[in-house]
């Protein structure tokens, strides 16, 4: 039987995003659609969706949401070596 291989986020539309909070924590491979990336905005409407996707977070853990300090893109992660 073959093995299913996994598609990367970024071969699915997507790119990540390491998000650091103002309070020291930080949130890792956040997904943000690559279609609201780009032009002349960067990554503000990433850092915009993040912070909706916080806002919605909190709301369900009964917390206050967190504020963003800083956004990344996330490293690509290095292609495994196949086993024989």
């Amino acid at each position: 039987m073959a093995k299913r291989t996994k598609q990367l986020p970024q071969d699915r539309g997507f790119v990540l995003f390491d998000v650091m909070f103002e309070d020291g924590s930080r949130a890792s491979n956040r997904r943000v659609p690559m279609e609201i990336l780009g032009g002349l905005d960067g990554d503000q409407p990433a850092r915009d969706l993040i912070e909706q996707q916080e806002a919605e977070i909190a709301q369900k853990a009964g917390r206050p949401p967190r504020a963003i300090q800083s956004l990344t893109r996330a490293a690509k992660p290095e292609p495994k070596l196949a086993r024989e």
